[in-house]
């Protein structure tokens, strides 16, 4: 945000609307429906300094201008793309169309919904609700400068073996045990932002950012679990993050970092006892699934050459 000295004061400010949902259905001649829905956030870098100081707001984009931007332009994509393409054609409207606007920032959540199978079918026109959320974020300057990041939230994983955390500092708080076998459970977060910094070198091929966010995802996912007939141990949460941005970053060249956030939600063994001994033996089959507390784990990697 670009700070201006204001009769004697530093001064930053920026404007925005938030939270506009909308969605969009687009319809084959064969009678085919595609549909998204977006949850979009604008924020715009304007010279609207006289806004602030006296009684001027020529100089403003009203926010419910950009509200009602938001509908005229997902009507005017007649052709299915991705959030990424939304994203980035929402700013780029902002800064090429107004004056005073010399940057723009489009945040973009968009909400799972996934074509329904009946009688072994996919649906022409029905869709359920998913579970993790395709998220992105475009900032563009006037110039035609771009920061492109895409992420996923919700991505719920588990597995019932090839877990342990040992080894670990201990002191007199301590009375966590060492262990080699336990569940392991977490919901990741995760960005990453591509290595494209100009609006005018994206790649050309239409979902281009969906395929790569599906890839991602896959990438991540088997990462976490391993081959299908063994799995993969994990001696900490750290060691498995860490391990699913370095895959990610050697797949895919025109990604330059990951940030991945994965809570470790605890599953704790069962023991019921009474002044006799256990009451019942659970012998590790039977857990107390728990959300809070929980360990939060998160970290970054990004390639040598990147600026981030």
């Amino acid at each position: 945000m670009a700070q201006e000295v204001v009769e004697g004061f530093k001064f930053e400010q920026r404007h925005g609307k938030e939270r506009v949902r909308v969605a969009r259905v687009w319809k084959t001649p064969e009678g085919r429906h595609f549909v998204v829905e977006w949850r979009v956030g604008i924020t715009l870098f304007s010279d609207c300094v006289n806004s602030y100081l006296r009684d001027d707001n020529s100089d403003i984009v009203a926010t419910d201008t950009m509200k009602n931007t938001v509908y005229a332009k997902a009507k005017e994509c007649s052709d299915i793309l991705s959030v990424e393409e939304f994203a980035i054609l929402l700013a780029k409207h902002f800064v090429s169309f107004y004056k005073k606007v010399t940057g723009a920032i489009v945040n973009i959540v968009e909400k799972p919904w996934e074509r329904v199978i009946v009688d072994g079918q996919p649906h022409q026109h029905g869709f359920t609700l998913g579970s993790e959320k395709h998220t992105t974020e475009a900032i563009v300057q006037k110039s035609g400068s771009l920061q492109l990041t895409s992420g996923l939230e919700g991505l719920s994983v588990l597995k019932t073996t090839q877990s342990g955390f040992e080894n670990f500092i201990r002191d007199k708080y301590t009375a966590l045990p060492d262990t080699r076998e336990r569940m392991l459970a977490t919901e990741v977060t995760a960005l990453w932002r591509y290595s494209y910094e100009s609006l005018y070198n994206l790649p050309q091929k239409p979902l281009y950012f969906t395929d790569k966010y599906l890839e991602v995802k896959k990438v991540l996912v088997d990462t976490f679990f391993g081959p299908p007939n063994r799995g993969v141990y994990s001696p900490s949460v750290q060691n498995t993050l860490y391990l699913m941005a370095k895959a990610t970053l050697n797949r895919f060249p025109d990604i330059a970092y990951v940030h991945l956030k994965m809570p470790n939600l605890h599953f704790l063994p069962v023991n019921i006892s009474n002044k006799d001994g256990p009451i019942v033996k659970f012998e590790d089959d039977v857990y107390l699934p728990t959300d809070e507390p929980h360990g939060s784990i998160e970290a970054s990697l990004s390639r040598l050459w990147s600026k981030l």
